[in-house]
């Protein structure tokens, strides 16, 4: 449904009066609908017969230089070297290299120490877990081996009362 402008018009002087007056003024000096859209008679609502002019096509150079640059200078213009990732945790700087987190060696002296001392007492509980799970192994050995033979002693016990009872 198309709505003139003087229906509007009219609808908004009763609502605003003076809205209405100065929409009035404006429309008297607004050219008509037919002269602005001339050669298409009156404007479609929904139609597309309304077709804008097409932009031309932008030009492919590039304002700038950095494709004419090696890919090493444009990694560093265009900062693509992010370097080896680093965090901070409980004060001791870690950062990753080779798949595996690695403490930084710019660490005081005391740290050096401190984990010197810690990869030595490592290396002893090591040994003695070791030591410990061998212990473990040769007492199950010897577990089983006398259980075996109480076994076989309970055999020949039960096997010597039944013949003594069968002399009987």
């Amino acid at each position: 449904m198309l709505v003139s402008p003087l229906g509007v018009v009219s609808w908004l002087s009763a609502a605003a009066p003076n809205l209405a007056s100065q929409i009035d003024s404006l429309l008297l000096h607004m050219k008509p609908a037919r002269a602005r859209f001339s050669g298409w008679g009156t404007m479609p609502l929904f139609g597309n017969t309304f077709s804008p002019k097409k932009t031309p096509p932008r030009k492919s150079a590039s304002l700038s230089n950095l494709h004419s640059l090696d890919r090493s200078t444009r990694e560093i213009e265009l900062g693509l070297d992010y370097g080896t990732p680093t965090m901070t945790l409980a004060g001791q700087s870690l950062k990753f290299e080779n798949g595996q987190w690695i403490t930084d060696s710019f660490g005081g002296s005391g740290d050096r120490r401190e984990t010197q001392r810690l990869r030595k007492r490592n290396q002893q509980l090591e040994e003695e877990n070791n030591l410990l799970r061998l212990k473990v192994d040769i007492l199950l050995d010897m577990l089983s081996e006398t259980t075996a033979e109480s076994h076989l002693m309970e055999k020949e016990l039960e096997e010597l009362k039944n013949y003594s009872q069968k002399r009987k």
